[in-house]
């Protein structure tokens, strides 16, 4: 009975160390006699107790690792302090097993030794402005050697890039003043811009107004010629209608009559006129010769 109680505990105790349930995203090593034999896969999986061990165990998942701060020295002799965090992966269980005692620790060292190169051939303003390509240039570094530890290297993010206070103080100083010099600069553009437009919208005006007085004294002079030609039109008209009349038979005796009126109408006016003195001609023959002379210039205007 105890020899068969003894063999069930013996043979509890073989189950419980052949049958081995792997998680997923995770790999085991399992080494047969001291010698690496195979990995274990996620899932249910059995061993040879006594025989075969699992000697390691690792996470597939992606790994977050903080880089400790150290301190760098730029191109331009300054000191830098300077923090990151790195992601890996578990890619060869077989070479993370055995290619590093410790994987880790062999990254985390690799990893500042790299960014203290990358760093070392940059000055200072360069550091902030190249930090995607401080990052890239880790990653390759430590992604080459990391192949024979079976790991391979996401990405490389900085988190702090922190100069001395000094250093701090002058790049402030160095940032006011360059805002102060853009604010100038904008001032001084805004009063040259403010000086061209009403330069601009004075001259626009005079050239607007000398236009308008330009045309005003085209149309002023067009009306005058047209009205001058309107009153001559109108007066050779009335000359043509005249000579007409006269042509007509009776017309030379209209003529000596409105002559004679006109005559008659002027003395007239001047009799009426105080301060003028009038003298009439003793022989009225002399008012007929005037009327006929007058005729006779009518006469030699129509022959013309």
């Amino acid at each position: 009975m105890e020899v068969a109680l003894l063999l069930l505990v013996i043979a509890v105790i073989f189950v419980a160390k052949s049958v081995k349930v792997v998680p997923q995203q995770t790999a085991w090593v399992v080494e047969r006699l001291g010698r690496y034999d195979r990995t274990l896969s996620p899932g249910l999986n059995f061993v040879i107790p006594f025989i075969e061990k699992v000697a390691y165990k690792h996470s597939l998942k992606e790994i977050p690792l903080d880089v400790p701060e150290q301190i760098c020295i730029t191109k331009d002799n300054t000191q830098l302090k300077v923090d990151g965090i790195l992601y890996f992966q578990v890619t060869d269980p077989m070479r993370a097993s055995y290619g590093s005692s410790n994987y880790v620790l062999a990254i985390t060292q690799l990893a500042q030794t790299t960014l203290r190169s990358v760093i070392g051939r940059l000055e200072l303003d360069k550091t902030f402005e190249e930090r995607e390509m401080i990052n890239a240039q880790v990653v390759n570094a430590i992604d080459e050697a990391a192949l024979n530890w079976g790991v391979k290297v996401l990405r490389y993010e900085i988190k702090d890039l922190t100069p001395p206070a000094e250093i701090l103080r002058a790049m402030q100083a160095q940032i006011t003043a360059e805002r102060e010099k853009r604010a100038l600069i904008a001032a001084s553009e805004g009063k040259r811009q403010e000086q061209i437009n009403l330069a601009e919208g004075e001259r626009a005006a005079f050239i607007a107004k000398s236009e308008g007085e330009k045309q005003a004294a085209i149309n002023q002079a067009q009306g005058e010629a047209a009205a001058i030609r309107e009153v001559a039109e109108a007066t050779a008209q009335a000359i043509e209608r005249v000579a007409a009349a006269i042509r007509q038979p009776g017309g030379e005796q209209a003529v000596q009559l409105k002559v004679a009126e006109k005559a008659v109408e002027a003395y007239a006016r001047v009799a009426h006129d105080a301060n003028t003195t009038l003298i009439v001609p003793s022989d009225m023959r002399e008012v007929s010769a005037l009327i006929g002379s007058a005729m006779k210039l009518v006469a030699g205007t129509k022959g013309a």
